[in-house]
């Protein structure tokens, strides 16, 4: 089966579209009826490929380009099993000790530029990029180079390997999020770098809380607080403990998270996804604040939303942040307007899967409340999962 095929069954199935939906959306989407169930798993089975005509409405239906679909085909899909074994081959491959200082110095920046992106991108298309360099660092371990080159290398590609994990949370695909964080770890353990473990661990503590595993998110995160070098923030503990309804420990490590953060200064990149700065410590202040469902949130989650939507760079964090103004508006009994955040964040086009468990809770409250408008937040919750 080649990479189209895998791909296409794997985007279906991520979407929970059956064949004949999936026909029937091509369908409409084209105009032309003559795709039938039948022929999509004819590609799916790699028994016939996709004519490129039907190529480019199958990149329409999943909400990507052409490029992006063909890239992510070269690239053989990111399906589970492939994911898995490219991930253990890269930490087989490490153990092995010629690499220059410019192309370590041109992949330690790709790095960065590639977190830098991570707020503004689409999953996908990040995840894309990001393979593509994880490919690079593989070849690169053949080469020969100095001990400390070759750490060099393995720092980069362990931060790469925790930006793909982080990319499959975002879409919901938990085994190749395992697998990878799995790399990145021994890699960052291999490179002995204390702070890239610590984010490991707080990776590992975020996608605990994606999917309700409150105490164990709780755990991890005391666990990479322990190994993160002083000044270092670790967020996600609070987040959980709130879940947990533990208000005292909560406001316990908000009051250490705010002790830390203080005596930071702007880093020249703050969009940085693995730069910490006093602008993402207020707005894990309402994130947190709201889920403890402390009135004092509200006020706090407005002046985040209102910078975040200033900020053309983080667009995706402003949709998140409406759904923690949401919450925070429940809290204060404003459930009508609770709702209609919600709607913006819903219909706004940059929630992804993980943030899903969050819009949920805000709809399903709202309709309990028996709120006008929860017909149409509903529908486009739905919409949205569709």
């Amino acid at each position: 089966m080649d990479g189209t095929a895998r791909l296409i069954a794997q985007l279906r199935r991520e979407r929970d579209w059956s064949q004949a939906q999936f026909a029937d959306m091509l369908a409409q989407a084209s105009g032309n009826p003559a795709v039938t169930r039948n022929e999509v798993s004819r590609w799916e089975q790699g028994k016939r490929r996709p004519r490129r005509y039907w190529l480019e409405w199958i990149a329409v239906v999943f909400g990507m380009t052409l490029f992006d679909l063909d890239d992510l085909a070269k690239l053989s899909a990111p399906s589970t099993s492939d994911d898995e074994a490219e991930a253990i081959e890269l930490r087989h491959r490490v153990a092995a000790s010629d690499v220059g200082t410019r192309t370590l110095e041109q992949l330690e920046t790709a790095v960065d530029d590639l977190a830098v992106a991570y707020p503004k991108a689409d999953p996908d298309a990040l995840l894309a990029r990001v393979r593509r360099h994880l490919g690079y660092v593989g070849k690169l371990l053949d080469a020969r180079m100095t001990l400390n080159e070759h750490r060099r290398l393995v720092v980069a590609g362990s931060w790469l390997s925790l930006l793909a994990a982080t990319c499959s949370i975002d879409l919901g695909w938990k085994p190749v999020a395992t697998a990878r964080l799995k790399t990145a770890a021994e890699l960052a353990d291999h490179g002995e770098h204390r702070e890239l473990s610590a984010w490991v661990l707080e990776t590992e503590a975020w996608q605990a809380v994606t999917e309700g595993e409150f105490r164990k998110a709780v755990k991890l995160s005391q666990g990479a607080q322990a190994i993160a070098p002083a000044g270092t923030s670790t967020a996600q503990e609070g987040r959980a403990q709130a879940r947990l309804g533990n208000t005292r420990e909560t406001l316990r490590v908000l009051a250490e998270v705010e002790h830390l953060v203080a005596p930071l200064q702007m880093p020249d990149r703050p969009e940085h996804h693995y730069r910490y700065d006093p602008a993402k410590s207020t707005a894990y202040v309402a994130t947190t604040l709201s889920w403890l469902g402390d009135p004092g949130a509200e006020s706090i989650a407005r002046q985040v939303l209102d910078r975040l939507e200033a900020d053309v760079t983080r667009p995706r964090r402003a949709a998140t942040a409406r759904l923690d103004l949401s919450l925070a508006l429940l809290a204060g009994g404003k459930p009508d307007e609770a709702g209609h955040v919600t709607l913006e964040a819903l219909t706004s086009g940059r929630l992804v899967p993980s943030s899903f468990w969050r819009a949920h809770e805000v709809v399903r409250a709202v309709a309990a409340q028996g709120v006008s408008g929860a017909g149409e937040l509903r529908e486009a919750y739905e919409a949205l999962r569709a």
